[in-house]
């Protein structure tokens, strides 16, 4: 194989979408089939090497070990046993009248492939010549490589709303660096899976993941009950026995008035629909509790003394 670019092979950009790559694979490998080109070891090269470009994009996990390790790298990682493995792509021959059979013979069953000449004739090399002793055999499965875990802090800010967020760690080929989407209302202790992100499985075996436990930092003014906030306000005593209005600054920077009605005691909960957490699900916002603390009064002045024993002579 000439190929060193499976990308460039099929003619896609790097971000193509499994539909376009699809797609890219269906018209070359309907204008270089075999059966269309009797004779031709050119076509017949040109259509092992699409196959072999589609059989690593069009699997999720061998696509993001190929993005992971570039095209060297992944062969070292990976046997062509394990590029192939599970691969057919025959049925979407079948509309345009050619042989399906090329991969489900070689690739369906995982038995030995039959040998096939070009276009069917016996003769020549094909793709028994190319692919060896592939299903001849066998191999044991090949152990998955170690995981690696990883804690993230985060502020209760990038919990509530989500984040993007850097995260550095160690590999056998030194430090990797990720951008980690923290979703929107990730609790604390929450484990994020990146397949395929941990070290190499030993002789080519398959790629251990990333696990990212999040930790999420207190936060000064508001704490986290589910997808309720809480946020403690403190105002005076005669504030409380009277009445008062209050402002509130949001989680997400909003300032809002809260009235504290007369007779408010301590402890006392006032809420504000939606402007909580979202649930790690999607779920609808939480609400946000304003809380109310009654300040104890410091020393008091013979004035302040004077009054407080008027009401208390009172009743109050």
């Amino acid at each position: 194989m000439t190929t060193t670019d499976y990308y460039k092979t099929l003619g896609v950009a790097r971000t193509a979408t499994a539909e376009e790559i699809k797609k890219a694979y269906r018209k070359l490998a309907v204008k270089y089939h075999p059966d269309r080109n009797p004779d031709n070891a050119k076509a017949e090269e040109k259509f092992k090497e699409i196959s072999e470009a589609y059989a690593v994009l069009s699997d999720a996990e061998k696509r993001r070990g190929y993005d992971a390790f570039g095209h060297g790298e992944f062969h070292r990682h990976y046997s062509q046993e394990d590029i192939f493995r599970g691969f057919d792509a025959g049925g979407m021959f079948k509309e345009f009248g050619l042989g399906e059979d090329i991969f489900s013979s070689l690739f369906g069953s995982g038995q030995r492939p039959r040998g096939r000449g070009r276009a069917g004739s016996g003769g020549g090399a094909g793709f028994e010549d190319f692919f060896g002793d592939f299903g001849r055999t066998r191999r044991a499965p090949r152990p998955k490589g170690p995981d690696i875990n990883y804690d993230l802090a985060i502020s209760l800010t990038e919990a509530v709303f989500g984040a993007q967020k850097l995260v550095a760690f160690n590999t056998d080929q030194g430090v990797s660096k990720l951008t980690v989407k923290v979703p929107a209302g990730v609790q604390n202790g929450k484990k994020l899976r990146l397949t395929g992100q941990g070290y190499p499985g030993p002789e080519g075996g398959t790629t251990g993941d990333l696990f990212i436990t999040i930790r999420v930092e207190s936060h000064p003014h508001f704490s986290l009950e589910g997808r309720d906030l809480i946020r403690d306000v403190t105002v005076k005593p005669t504030e409380a026995l009277l009445g008062t209005t209050v402002r509130v600054e949001t989680l997400d920077g909003k300032n809002l008035e809260i009235k504290v009605p007369p007779g408010t005691s301590a402890g006392a909960r006032f809420r504000l629909r939606g402007l909580g957490a979202p649930g790690p699900n999607g779920e609808a916002r939480g609400d946000l509790y304003v809380r109310i603390n009654v300040a104890a009064p410091g020393p008091l002045t013979d004035k302040q003394k004077e009054l407080l024993q008027a009401l208390a002579e009172e009743g109050l």
